[in-house]
């Protein structure tokens, strides 16, 4: 690049460089998406066409970024766990974040209409990011378990008080009223008692979120080629094994899940 007399104006840049050996975790949420799903017609209290969408983009986002291990998901947010020793763009947290959630955006704007084909997209939704380093492997998993909790705790109030609104024909406020001050156990005995549902046996993706992990996958394909000594071609099946960021509705709060998948947290 030609240097010019202008070029001393880079070093007002602020340096932005993520501290070495640490994973380097990049979390989006929506913005207003209270209001966005109210005007999209989500279904309360989840919607699986939104939550699919949101996963549809995260795995954009691992196929098409460098050096993601895994990523997790629920409601309007996801985190993405970047490799400890990741030099991508020399750890500038800036293009972390940036590259993330405008990959993130753009993907939710492009595949919307795979997942609401009868509800146009009324206006863009916007996405907000951070970037957070965990030096330790145990703050990694401490921090994904928090977000699990947090998955927990928010799904099942809201199908206590969506219950509490959509059956017992309660308001928000009298629902929120309802609510204030009770335990898990008493939500749980609400659903039960009033409404015959067991918690537990409620979907895994609403109680734990989905989890992005990078398998390898068999594809069948289909092609045509033509065979020795054959006139025409024939349709034959291939198959090819592609390595693809998988979802997993699981707990990730136990030493289970990280016994099952050591590589994650491998420092290669």
């Amino acid at each position: 690049m030609a240097k010019s007399k202008f070029e001393y104006v880079r070093d007002f840049e602020a340096d932005d460089t993520c501290l070495p050996n640490c994973w380097v975790v990049t979390r989006l949420d929506g913005r207003n998406f209270h209001r966005f799903a109210e005007q999209h017609g989500f279904s309360k209290p989840n919607d699986d066409r939104a939550l699919h969408l949101m996963t549809k983009c995260a795995q954009t986002v691992m196929q098409e970024l460098e050096d993601i291990v895994m990523a997790y998901g629920q409601s309007d947010e996801y985190s993405f766990v970047f490799k400890k020793k990741s030099n991508w763009f020399k750890r500038r947290a800036s293009k972390f974040m940036t590259h993330v959630v405008s990959q993130f955006a753009s993907s939710y704007v492009f595949y919307w209409k795979d997942y609401f084909k009868d509800q146009p997209l009324l206006y863009p939704p916007g996405f907000d990011g951070r970037v957070v380093l965990y030096p330790s492997n145990q703050n990694l998993k401490d921090y994904l378990s928090w977000r699990q909790a947090d998955c927990h705790i928010n799904n099942l109030y809201n199908t206590v008080f969506w219950m509490l609104v959509q059956r017992s024909g309660l308001t928000p406020v009298q629902a929120q009223d309802r609510l204030q001050g009770t335990l898990a156990g008493d939500k749980n005995e609400i659903l039960f008692s009033e409404f015959n549902i067991n918690y537990n046996n409620e979907p895994l993706l609403y109680r734990k979120g989905t989890v992005l992990i990078w398998q390898k996958v068999n594809e069948v394909t289909t092609k045509r080629i033509k065979l020795p000594k054959e006139t025409e071609e024939k349709e034959v099946e291939v198959t090819r094994t592609r390595t693809k960021a998988v979802p997993l509705h699981c707990d990730i709060i136990g030493d289970q899940f990280w016994e099952e998948y050591p590589e994650i947290l491998a420092d290669s």
